[in-house]
């Protein structure tokens, strides 16, 4: 700020200027707003100007050093920089004092006659320890001890000499000042005092005046409140009180007086407002829970008009007591709605148990109802499914031996009345035939005890065998049957899906006048698809979905052409395989139906069954033909059949019986056809069995039997004989003999 090269009367004018605008700067004086919080602004502004003149007056101090050090040699300017420094310390309007080493060096004029009792004992050379020691012993200042001399002449002696210690007296004569202290460098420090008398006064009253605003804001609130408040001093008398408590206690104004005794306000309030029987008794409760020994008491009471209080007497922490009241009457009311609710929810929750109990109960007996119903449907179906075994047996057997007879006689007779009558005969025997299959079929696929026998067979083969069946029907009808070759394998039941696509075609053909039905099967993806096309008279859209139930038909004015049970054997039989069914058609033009069914791969090995084809054989049979069957018509058409092929014939009804013709015809037979269902317990397995046991011959033989049971099915591989079902299809039986023969005689 002052540049040592220039002429001494520049710097001395300089010095001037600095101190001039340090004496303008001490001189200004706060702006001390009313409230509280322009106080604190002003007592913070204030603090920064102080410490912004400490700071000024740290840079006066070594500009004053450094033109000591300059000006040592010129005694006429130092003395007038010395007078220039005092006449700006006694401009300002604080006090101001600056020690050199702990000893006073300068101070202005406020600072000394700050205090009057000790402007005598403020000398140069005073030390800041005594000085505080002189205002803390003066008699005109009322803030004393610890506040000022412990405060700050303690602090003047710390070493560190940066913090800063506030410290704020005042005099008798009601002035305020703040004396803070600075260390300005290792060895001087710096004393101001200010006036702070205006802001002492303006929170003074300020103060007053929130005191009398919480006063009020006190008394409103304490008036308004929902509880009764009384307070009494330690010797009982009433200090405070709210009307609330007044009016809940109903008691007259003259009681509620400052002064009045707590007893006589218990008294009254239990002579006037309680029972007589229990008022006194619970003025001594209370009276007694407020001697100086006890905590005080809760108490809920019910006044004669029926409302309810909660009384509490304790004690306060300078041994007096307050007594609160609270009505209670709402919430005792709410409690006994709230109770009386409960109770009636609690009987109606008790009434609705008591009714589902009664339900439980009804449902328990309906479950053993409904166990006990299943029971005798199952029963029933059992019976059923057991019925129509035996039924398949006894049903089959004389149309086994009329179809059989019919052949005999179709084959002996020559006359062309006789034949058409035959003839006529035999059709009327595969009509029956064709139904007692249909209603054989579904019962066992509506038997939940019938399980399905799954392998893996050539679909191609499949159609080929039902070609053959159904090659007659379409000839006699004048109808062009096309099978379309192919050789996937699938995995299905191969006994309903033959039956399936069979009744597809014979519908087919039934309700074709003229064209062709065709039949072969599409690959799509993992799947491959059984299509029938037919161009017969076509469905409706309403009917398609109709015609899968039982005895509906495409055409019911139609006559001839079936009982309507094909398609809900195929639904039915699909069904339980997995099989989707779909069908196209159009009216006049024709139809399609398709079953969906997975492909799989082929067998490393394929397994002969009974749907192989065979080569027809012609002329005579030379063979020796034993027949076990327990039905002797059936028996009888049998022998003739084989007799009118030019066999030999052996007939048993029995295992047994077939073991004595064996031994009288002294060699076994070329081959045995024998039933399953025998007498009693005997079957067709154990004849086989027994006589190549006692043949040592392993004979060929061929199983007649209405039984299709997978475990018949078994039996047959693991004792190497064939299956043919009932009625038997003559066309089958001579190229099996035949071929079942040649295998022997080829061995």
């Amino acid at each position: 700020m002052i540049d040592p090269s220039e002429p001494l009367e520049t710097q001395l004018e300089r010095q001037g200027k600095i101190i001039e605008a340090l004496m303008q700067r001490a001189a200004r004086e706060n702006d001390v707003g009313r409230s509280a919080y322009s106080l604190f602004q002003s007592a913070i502004a204030l603090q920064g100007e102080v410490w912004e003149k400490t700071k000024h007056l740290e840079q006066v101090l070594d500009t004053l050093g450094q033109a000591s050090n300059r000006l040592k040699n010129s005694e006429f300017a130092l003395e007038q920089t010395e007078r220039n420094l005092a006449d700006a310390l006694d401009a300002m309007e604080g006090g101001f004092a600056l020690f050199t080493g702990d000893a006073l060096e300068v101070c202005n004029a406020q600072f000394r006659n700050m205090v009057p009792g000790i402007c005598e004992k403020i000398v140069n050379g005073i030390s800041i320890a005594d000085y505080f020691e002189a205002l803390d012993g003066c008699p005109q200042v009322i803030t004393k001890g610890a506040s000022l001399n412990k405060a700050n002449g303690a602090n003047s002696r710390n070493d560190a000499g940066s913090a800063k210690y506030p410290s704020v007296f005042g005099l008798k004569n009601d002035r305020w000042f703040q004396i803070t202290q600075k260390r300005t460098s290792p060895r001087k420090t710096a004393l101001l005092s200010t006036e702070i008398t205006n802001i002492v006064l303006q929170n003074r009253i300020e103060k007053d005046q929130l005191i009398d605003k919480q006063s009020v804001f006190m008394k409103a609130a304490f008036e308004h409140i929902s509880q009764g408040v009384c307070t009494f001093s330690p010797s009982g008398s009433l200090i405070l009180r709210n009307e609330r408590f007044r009016k809940l206690l109903r008691l007259p104004v003259t009681l509620v007086r400052k002064g009045t005794p707590l007893g006589q306000i218990l008294a009254f309030f239990a002579r006037h407002e309680l029972a007589a029987e229990t008022g006194a008794s619970i003025e001594e409760e209370f009276l007694a829970a407020i001697a100086p020994d006890r905590e005080g008491i809760d108490r809920k009471v019910r006044l004669t008009s029926g409302d309810i209080l909660n009384i509490g007497i304790h004690r306060l922490p300078d041994t007096g007591l307050i007594m609160n009241v609270i009505d209670f009457t709402a919430e005792a009311q709410m409690t006994d709605v709230l109770e009386k609710r409960v109770g009636e929810r609690t009987r109606e929750l008790t009434e609705a148990n008591e009714r589902l109990q009664r339900q439980h109960e009804e449902q328990i007996r309906i479950d053993d109802q409904l166990r006990q119903a299943k029971e005798r449907a199952e029963e029933a179906v059992s019976s059923k499914t057991r019925f129509f075994a035996a039924a398949s047996h006894d049903l089959l057997q004389p149309v086994n031996a009329a179809k059989l007879l019919i052949s005999t006689m179709t084959e002996s007779t020559s006359e062309k009345v006789v034949a058409e009558t035959v003839s006529r005969l035999e059709r009327s025997f595969k009509s029956i035939e064709s139904l007692l299959h249909a209603l054989l079929d579904i019962s066992r696929l509506d038997s939940t005890g019938t399980e399905l026998s799954l392998s893996t067979f050539n679909i191609g083969e499949l159609l080929s065998t039902v070609q053959r069946d159904c090659r007659q029907l379409a000839e006699e009808k004048g109808i062009r049957l096309d099978i379309v070759p192919s050789s996937i394998w699938v995995r299905s039941d191969q006994r309903y899906l033959v039956r399936s696509v069979q009744n597809l075609i014979v519908n087919g053909i039934q309700y074709t006048q003229e064209g062709r039905v065709l039949a072969g099967c599409r690959r799509k993806g993992p799947n491959v698809v059984i299509e029938v096309w037919d161009t017969g008279i076509g469905i409706s859209k309403k009917d398609q979905k109709r015609i899968f139930n039982e005895f509906t038909r495409a055409a019911p004015d139609s006559a001839g052409v079936g009982m309507g049970l094909g398609l809900s054997i195929v639904d039915r039989a699909c069904r339980r395989l997995n099989h989707s069914v779909n069908v196209r058609s159009k009216p006049g033009v024709g139809s399609v139906f398709s079953i969906t069914i997975p492909i799989c791969d082929a067998p490393a090995v394929t397994e002969n069954s009974e749907n192989t084809a065979l080569p027809r054989v012609p002329g005579a049979m030379d063979v020796i033909v034993l027949i076990v069957e327990n039905n002797p018509d059936v028996m009888f058409a049998t022998a003739r059949q084989i007799e009118s092929w030019g066999g030999s014939v052996l007939t048993a009804a029995s295992t047994k019986e077939a073991l004595t013709c064996v031994r009288e015809l002294g060699m076994p037979p070329d081959i045995i056809l024998a039933d399953y269902q025998l007498d009693a317990d005997d079957n067709g397995i154990k004849t086989i069995v027994e006589l190549r046991r006692a043949t040592k011959t392993d004979i060929p033989a061929i199983m007649i039997t209405a039984n299709r049971e997978e475990d018949l099915a078994e039996q047959s591989r693991a004792h190497g004989f064939t299956i043919l079902t009932k009625p038997v299809e003559l066309s089958r039986l001579r190229p099996l003999i035949d071929w079942e023969t040649r295998q022997l005689n080829a061995g």
